[in-house]
């Protein structure tokens, strides 16, 4: 038997990494992880946001607990493969104060003793303040118990230290948890803590610990000295991965991917399997997985002999230890278990039934329908029955499919019936022509009686939301209507503005045969990409030396006055390539400047953090961090500094484009404006 713990860091984030991402269902991902047992911490999600997918995974068994107050914050959740394990009893939290509706009675408790906030001595508050219960140390979803017989389960998720005022509720919540354990052993029971614990328990399992200035005072944190003081030799429980790995470096179980710093294993190990030392003998091997990807933490495991020898020679199987499942798989798990609530045991009806593919509705018409030979042809449609307001039932109007938009959108185009230039026809014929096309394949179709439940009437449909498709409009009703296009400020001011049912005028033969624009027959001002043309025909001229003749559509009144490399002077063309060049030289990239310790150009960060800099991009030293990377002067001593990792280089990007635009020389700029 396996059991594996894992701080996923969001169960709907988890899916989203190779290999999880691969599978389509929750219950693939709990079976590739080959563990009888998943312990998973920080779901991150509310019951209320648990579909069936992740809360009943058949063939395993979901135990969760939530938040009270905050939703898609901490969490735990306990998968039990019910092929293999029954659990006996399941309780949520650890100080018993957190109960189901109605509570649990005295048989379905784990324990009959619990922990007294009066009886402990907690922390107090920076106001000086102990509290007096433990309801709000134990609301944040934190803790899940499970009785297995041979021992009592507990998956934690332990308060991690945000902030100095935090301090006193992880430390409370870490006494508490003792507590609880203590009041167990004192019943005769075995116990097997797993979870996050954020927590180092020796300067072994924190990537800096082997250097002198964190060494001497590793176990001045409180929360260090308290766990330290809870295992073995000095206390109870035992490390049991450490056991089987004593001297082992780099058993980390936690990085920080803000800085990449899983590349080089610069992390902690905070996730830790405890176990008292009656169920020592049962445990065969504990090992972590840091190959698993998926989060910022990798999942911890150990498993458990099948078979053993006690002192006086017995041999004792793990299925004789441990409730094992019946025959009947209806039987009867812990209420805590998801397939337990209304709404996933068939009392409650949810929501998301009413909008399965399949549902049907039962309608008055349905009903005198199927008293119908249900081989007869139907000499008319079916017919949708509605109810009135008043509450009177009537029969409405036959099915029918929404109607074709495209004659709405032509109704709604004001040019539908004005003349349109060569280009702009065409595109409106192949477009008209492709939607008639499919609608006509549409009708192709051979109708079939409608089996689900009755279509949409034709009245449902609200007509005054029904806007005109922008993207079959008519090419020149931009222009039409006034809106300014690119080619706008090319051209010269016109005396009269046309009608726009006059077509324009053609070009005169004799100028159309003197075109020598390779572009020129392509360039129609009114069609939807004049202005794309235009660029075009503009960068050509200024690179290829090609004069720019006015294209057939133009007239004399309102023709492109193209700037061309014939048509300017010497002095000009020279103006024009310095501006070019200028422009392409202040719109260019920033160069990453070069860090001062190892000379390599720096890397590229962006500030995600909110405050007055989110948004704003720096430049850090390109290494990756590692053992003694430099901090800072006042972080890091300057004799622990390792200079084969990240150093202390930064600069904002603005800073960076602010010395090159002042060291570079603005020949280019002065000369362009000497030349004008």
């Amino acid at each position: 038997m396996r059991i594996l713990s894992w701080n996923i860091n969001g169960v709907r984030t988890l899916p989203q990494y190779h290999p999880w991402n691969t599978f389509k269902t929750f219950r693939e991902i709990l079976t590739h992880l080959q563990a009888d047992i998943v312990c998973f911490q920080e779901m991150k999600t509310a019951r209320s946001g648990l579909d069936r997918n992740i809360a009943v995974p058949t063939p395993f068994d979901g135990y969760f607990s939530f938040p009270v107050n905050k939703g898609g914050y901490s969490g735990v959740a306990v998968y039990t493969d019910s092929r293999t394990v029954t659990p006996l009893k399941a309780e949520e939290g650890l100080s018993g104060t957190i109960q189901p509706k109605p509570p649990l009675s005295q048989d379905e408790r784990i324990s009959r003793h619990y922990p007294c906030a009066d009886e402990m001595n907690l922390m107090p508050d920076e106001h000086g303040i102990e509290p007096s219960e433990l309801t709000s140390l134990d609301g944040e979803g934190r803790a899940l118990m499970l009785d297995l017989g041979l021992f009592v389960l507990i998956n934690v998720y332990c308060p991690n230290e945000t902030s100095d005022s935090r301090l006193p509720f992880k430390m409370n919540y870490h006494f508490m948890l003792q507590e609880r354990v203590n009041k167990l052993i004192n019943e005769g029971r075995d116990i097997i803590v797993v979870g996050d614990i954020n927590v180092c328990a020796t300067p072994l399992d924190h990537c800096d610990g082997h250097l002198a200035s964190n060494a001497a005072t590793f176990y001045d944190h409180p929360a260090r000295a308290w766990f330290r003081d809870w295992l073995a030799p000095n206390g109870c429980m035992t490390d049991v991965v450490r056991v089987y790995w004593p001297c082992r470096k780099g058993m980390y179980t936690c990085w920080n991917t803000k800085i990449c710093a899983r590349e080089t294993n610069y992390g902690t190990r905070v996730d830790y399997i405890l176990a008292t030392r009656g169920i020592l003998p049962w445990i065969k091997h504990g090992d972590i997985q840091p190959s698993i990807k998926g989060s910022d933490h990798c999942p911890i495991y150990v498993d458990l002999h099948d078979e053993i020898t006690t002192d006086n020679g017995r041999k004792l199987r793990l299925s004789e230890v441990m409730p094992q499942p019946t025959e009947d798989k209806t039987a009867a798990a812990p209420r805590l278990a998801a397939r337990c609530w209304d709404e996933f045991s068939g009392k409650q009806t949810l929501l998301s039934a009413f909008f399965l593919k399949g549902a049907r509705v039962s309608t008055a018409a349905g009903a005198s329908d199927s008293s119908s030979p249900s081989g007869s042809p139907s000499a008319s449609p079916p017919q949708a029955s509605a109810i009135s307001p008043t509450g009177s039932t009537t029969q409405s109007a036959p099915d029918a499919v929404l109607p074709d938009r495209t004659e709405s959108l032509d109704l709604a185009n004001p040019l539908k019936h004005e003349s349109r230039s060569p280009t702009a026809e065409s595109s409106k014929a192949k477009s008209t022509g492709a939607m008639k096309a499919g609608v006509a394949e549409q009708e192709k179709i051979p109708s079939k009686p409608p089996t689900g439940p009755p279509k949409r009437k034709l009245t449902d449909v609200p007509v005054t939301r029904t806007k005109p498709n922008k993207k079959l409009r008519h090419a020149g009703s931009s222009s039409a209507a006034g809106t300014g296009t690119l080619d706008a400020f090319f051209t010269t001011p016109q005396s009269s503005q046309p009608s726009q049912s006059q077509s324009r005028p053609s070009l005169p033969q004799s100028q159309s045969q003197t075109n020598n624009d390779p572009l020129a027959s392509d360039y129609d001002p009114l069609s939807p990409n004049s202005d794309y043309q235009l660029a075009l025909r503009l960068s050509l001229c200024m690179d290829e030396d090609i004069p720019c003749a006015p294209g057939p559509s133009q007239t004399a009144d309102s023709h492109i006055t193209l700037l061309s490399k014939s048509a300017m002077e010497p002095s000009q063309y020279r103006s024009s390539s310095g501006s070019k060049a200028a422009w392409s030289k202040l719109m260019a990239p920033v160069e990453p400047p070069k860090c001062n310790v190892h000379g390599e150009p720096a890397k590229l960060y962006t500030v995600n953090k909110p405050g007055p800099n989110r948004g704003k991009t720096f430049f850090l030293c390109s290494r990756p961090v590692g053992p003694g990377y430099d901090k800072g002067k006042g972080e890091r001593p300057r004799d622990e500094v390792d200079h084969r990792y990240r150093c202390n280089f930064f600069k904002w990007a603005s800073e960076v484009r602010r010395e090159a635009s002042s060291s570079t020389p603005s020949s280019s700029l002065t000369s362009v404006s000497s030349q004008n």
